[in-house]
């Protein structure tokens, strides 16, 4: 009897542990990587650049290989948003983007940076489907790994995008976390998502704060069995970043990215 006792009480404790066991995190390989150590341009072979007015009613116009707005320095990529009226276009900025050279499906994709300021300011770092192209958006789906607004200095937002969960349709998916010591805007942050087949977790500083989960309902609501690629721009003004208005303080605004780093897991 005594022996049996001990038995279940040894199990009831064991099952306790087990329910408190924070889950194991997943182990993870490196498949590229970029640290920004060399001066100058973006690296081509990993770097395209958008280039003109793109989107969201947005007040930039990107350029394309000019130093001014994307430029590698001190170990730092260097996205500025700047109002020099180059060319006629008042402000200008960059966005570069990994299509046709860098795919990502599945794994985790980790970006260190420090995030511009000030009421007009919207950096970013998402992901598109690489099949837009041919369907379209939100069809291609959309991964906002890392948004803020300049207006709402110390609120990182997670967003997803697709036919079914989208800003349009007032339906998106999201979440908001506060970074507040130090802020996004004098510190580095890591920004990062974790992509499996059955969800995406949201993180900043390893801290999770948003999952979106594969309903299993079919493309409509989850298109992100299909390769996407990964977007790094400073937008102005625009249906969002520009709602509080552009203050003239901001320019030029700086986006520093120390590195980006995209991994599968390990096998």
């Amino acid at each position: 009897m005594k022996t049996l006792v001990f038995s279940f009480l040894l199990f009831a404790l064991l099952t306790a542990c087990n329910k408190h066991r924070s889950p194991e995190k997943p182990a993870w390989d490196l498949v590229w990587e970029d640290n920004f150590d060399d001066e100058g341009l973006p690296d081509p072979n990993i770097w395209s650049h958008e280039e003109g007015y793109v989107r969201n009613n947005e007040k930039q116009y990107y350029t394309k290989n000019r130093l001014e707005n994307a430029r590698i320095e001190s170990g730092n990529l260097i996205i500025e948003a700047r109002k020099d009226y180059w060319e006629g276009n008042e402000i200008t900025s960059a966005s570069l983007h990994t299509y046709g050279k860098k795919s990502i499906l599945y794994g985790k994709i980790e970006v260190r940076a420090k995030l511009p300021t000030g009421r007009g300011t919207w950096p970013a770092i998402w992901t598109l489907g690489e099949n837009i192209g041919k369907i379209g958006w939100p069809g291609c789906g959309e991964i906002d790994i890392m948004e803020n607004v300049g207006f709402n200095p110390n609120v990182i937002y997670a967003n997803i995008h697709t036919t079914a969960y989208n800003h349009v349709n007032g339906t998106n998916k999201g979440d908001q976390i506060t970074i507040e010591n130090p802020t996004p805007y004098l510190n580095f942050h890591i920004y990062s998502i974790e992509w499996f087949e059955d969800r995406i977790d949201f993180f900043v500083d390893e801290i999770l704060y948003f999952t979106f989960k594969n309903e299993k309902t079919g493309n409509e609501v989850w298109p992100f069995d299909k390769a996407q690629y990964l977007i790094l721009n400073l937008a102005i003004g625009g249906s969002w970043g520009g709602q509080q208005g552009i203050y003239d303080s901001i320019f030029p605004a700086e986006y520093y990215i120390d590195y980006v780093r995209v991994y599968k897991m390990k096998q």
